[in-house]
């Protein structure tokens, strides 16, 4: 018999099979609108605790026709060095100001962990102003999440008006929370 404390196999596959379930559901959410679409948002925001750091979502690698597998996180960053922020740019909007963020190609492509953290200080270097939790949770959300979804969009609008709700609320609001973007 088992040690009490211990979750068993069937548990720890449980947790798995939970949290590969909330994955998807998650993409599911996501890919019809993508981050920062005009549709409009369909689902309640809610609130949730504040997390400070994501994880980035494994990314597949089709290695033959028909077959794929789970991109390694590199342990080498083949960015290091560049710049992953090309430049920002504030504009004003019906609904206020905006800060686009317009990432590099190596602000697109890279996977390495902390890279989410260095390409915020670059945005944090061309606009102080930007250094709000708000704003930070709508660009982690953006580089985690719109990367995947619309990794072609030109820019990332980051607004200061939209309510601080802590990153989860902001990744359950397409990186919109208060509102779609228009």
């Amino acid at each position: 018999m088992g040690h009490p404390n211990r979750p068993t196999r069937a548990s720890r596959r449980s947790d798995i099979a939970r949290q590969a379930r909330t994955t998807v559901l998650l993409f599911a959410a996501l890919l019809p609108t993508a981050c920062g679409s005009n549709a409009p948002a369909d689902q309640s925001v809610t609130t949730s605790s504040v997390t400070t750091s994501a994880p980035l979502p494994s990314r597949t690698v089709t290695t033959a026709p028909g077959t794929s597998r789970a991109a390694a996180t590199p342990t080498v960053d083949p960015y290091a060095g560049m710049p992953l922020i090309d430049h920002v740019e504030w504009i004003e909007t019906v609904d206020g100001s905006r800060l686009r963020v317009y990432p590099t190609t190596a602000g697109r492509q890279t996977t390495f962990p902390g890279t989410d953290e260095r390409a915020w200080q670059e945005v944090l270097a061309e606009s102080p102003d930007a250094d709000t939790p708000g704003m930070r949770d709508q660009f982690i959300c953006h580089w985690i999440w719109a990367r995947l979804v619309e990794p072609n969009k030109t820019s990332w609008n980051l607004e200061p008006w939209r309510p601080a709700v802590g990153y989860q609320a902001t990744v359950d609001a397409r990186c919109n929370p208060g509102g779609p973007e228009r």
